[in-house]
């Protein structure tokens, strides 16, 4: 931990030096411990397997500069389990690394550029998000040129990646190899329209030449948002097309939610959403079944995460047809969310490959609360139940009898240590 001290407090007292030239600069810091009780979360819990219970946390330093047309961010963060280290109690095998670090420079009041690590976030995050629910969250190594004026904004953003600086081509299977996005978004009155067009290339190498390849996914959508007085809605629809490991792919995803605010404390939402996916006695060498990519999934198809959180690829798909209840209280927030899950392409009874299994896999129970201790700390907590059928069983493994549920409490210290500006 010495070292994560020494490289903390040299970029503090860095920027520092360098206050006397910015018109802005802010540093704030954040310490998020979170305790899990995990007994059947991401799968139902196999018979002879008992629950775990761990405490992780995310230790960030931010630190924020404007001066005139020039705009930086930093962020440092360690991610870690409490308790682990390595084989000496003194050193943390986890270290520091850059969760941002990124550029931006305004040619004018209408156009910007940003280079370097940064998050890429949009509408409700379903194919592009933060994913800040994971300890690590979700930042990429991209250029994005933004255009705004009035209420209309475009984005065009470009990645390419790469394991080091080899003299010769190499296979890069960490994340994508590289990435060309446009993003469009207004507003016309009450409505929010948004337009996504992403294009991802995924390298490997062909089994029978042993050349490099690399295929390329295009994923293309729409977010749209009305909100008037109590009532709010949103659809979104994407479709994605072109080549998984040199196999056509078409898939889609359509999400609709309607929210209605019964009262300033108490909103209830109603919503369906299908990610298609792949029958199981399905012969064809298509990829029928939709990715959601970079999105961050933990807030979609139930907090439990059984669905498209590193699990669930190139499977039969999802329904999930959800009620959110939500009241707020001075400094409390509750919200109740029921789910319940279907596939969206046939599953077929391992024992018998002719009979078609039911689409039903099971109900999910989400509830959560918080707390604002004060402004810069909060407090929160969830329990999550699984009532899993035959299906899911098959699906998932593990066995649907025992008793799924997954518990947790999160505590957000985020106060900010300078705040400067002249």
């Amino acid at each position: 931990m010495k070292n994560i001290y020494r490289i903390v407090f040299s970029l503090f007292f860095l920027n520092m030096s360098m206050i006397s030239f910015a018109q802005e600069f802010d540093a704030s810091i954040q310490f998020r411990p979170r305790y899990e009780y995990r007994n059947g979360y991401k799968e139902l819990i196999p018979d002879n397997e008992l629950p775990t219970s761990f405490i992780s946390q995310r230790s960030r330093l931010n630190l924020n500069f404007k001066h005139e047309k020039l705009s930086a961010n930093i962020k440092l963060q360690n991610v870690r389990v409490w308790g682990d280290v390595k084989t000496t109690t003194t050193s943390d095998k986890n270290g520091v690394m850059l969760f941002e670090a990124w550029g931006q420079y305004d040619f004018n009041s209408n156009w910007s550029a940003r280079f370097g690590r940064q998050v890429i976030s949009y509408d409700n995050q379903r194919i592009l998000g933060e994913i800040d629910w994971a300890q690590q969250g979700q930042s990429h190594d991209a250029l994005v040129v933004s255009y705004k004026k009035n209420k209309m904004k475009l984005d065009i953003g470009t990645a390419l990646n790469a394991d080091a600086e080899n003299l010769y081509r190499d296979l890069y299977t960490t994340n994508y190899k590289n990435l060309q996005y446009a993003w469009f978004h207004t507003v016309v009155k009450d409505f929010q329209v948004s337009l996504l067009a992403l294009n991802t290339g995924f390298q490997y190498e062909d089994a029978v030449t042993n050349e490099l390849e690399t295929d390329y996914l295009q994923t293309f959508g729409t977010f749209l948002k009305y909100k008037k007085s109590k009532f709010n809605t949103d659809l979104s629809f994407y479709t994605q097309t072109g080549k998984s490991s040199s196999n056509t792919v078409f898939a889609y995803n359509v999400d609709l939610n309607m929210k209605y605010n019964f009262t300033a404390k108490f909103s209830t939402s109603l919503g369906y959403e299908i990610l298609s996916g792949k029958a199981q006695n399905d012969s064809s060498n298509k990829v029928k079944s939709f990715a959601p990519l970079f999105g961050t999934n933990h807030g979609f198809n139930g907090y439990m995460d059984y669905f498209y959180v590193g699990n669930h690829k190139n499977s039969v798909g999802l329904q999930d047809l959800y009620l959110k209840l939500n009241y707020t209280a001075k400094n409390w927030k509750f919200s109740l969310i029921p789910h319940v899950f279907m596939t969206a392409a046939d599953a077929i009874e391992p024992l018998n490959v002719t009979q078609t299994m039911d689409s039903y896999l099971g109900t999910e129970i989400d509830f959560t609360t918080s707390y604002q201790l004060h402004k810069n700390v909060g407090l929160t907590a969830g329990y999550s139940h699984m009532f899993a059928t035959k299906t899911m069983e098959v699906l998932k493994s593990g066995n649907r009898n025992n008793n799924n549920n997954w518990a947790w409490v999160m505590l957000s210290f985020n106060p900010q240590i300078l705040s400067f500006s002249k």
